[in-house]
């Protein structure tokens, strides 16, 4: 009996835990699993954002941006070239982008509507490798620097260490060109500032 009532303690007290981490990681914007991932905790560290910097920006995030530019120029130390492909993103170039796949031609590239992408609010990149020729390819298993290592992975790795999360790492949407600082703030956060803003 008395076994039965520590195990039932410490069940509830491992429930309690992942309650509050599940709590955390809707919080800080990220799917229950990445709450465990060492790239949260860089971003986390980068720096302390105040929401209104955010939120009444245009374009990228100067630290985003910053940061960006960064990953360039050591993927470029590597023998990597690469091109951020898409970055600041209006709500409409959102939606339409959501559209694409569902309602117009193409392949589905994204499952957030206007508003509920880190792109909208500048603090999201996409990129690209560029080929032995300067074209974009998104080829994850390229080679280019033949060093026997993915390029797309070595790129991944720089970003992460400079403090961005990685669509890589998702489980839900696996998004490997997507690259995102989000500063502590969950999506409905900044939507709910914005609003307020207003």
């Amino acid at each position: 009996m008395r076994h039965l009532l520590k195990l039932s303690l410490f069940l509830l007290l491992c429930l309690l835990i992942l309650m509050g981490v599940y709590y955390f990681s809707e919080r800080n914007g990220l799917p229950f699993e990445e709450a465990f991932t060492d790239s949260f905790t860089d971003a986390k560290l980068i720096n302390n954002v105040e929401i209104d910097e955010i939120i009444n920006s245009e374009g990228l995030h100067p630290i985003v941006e910053e940061k960006t530019e960064e990953l360039i120029k050591q993927s470029s130390e590597v023998g990597i070239d690469i091109i951020i492909t898409d970055g600041y993103r209006s709500i409409e170039e959102q939606d339409k982008l959501y559209k694409q796949g569902r309602q117009n031609s193409g392949q589905v590239v994204t499952n957030a509507k206007g508003g509920q992408s880190y792109h909208n609010f500048g603090l999201a990149v996409d990129y690209a490798l560029l080929n032995e020729n300067g074209e974009p390819i998104w080829d994850i298993h390229y080679d280019g620097n033949q060093n026997g290592e993915p390029d797309w992975f070595e790129v991944a790795d720089i970003a992460k260490e400079l403090g961005f999360q990685w669509g890589g790492d998702w489980s839900r949407f696996v998004d490997y060109p997507h690259l995102q600082m989000t500063f502590g703030y969950s999506i409905r956060e900044l939507k709910q500032a914005a609003r307020n803003s207003e």
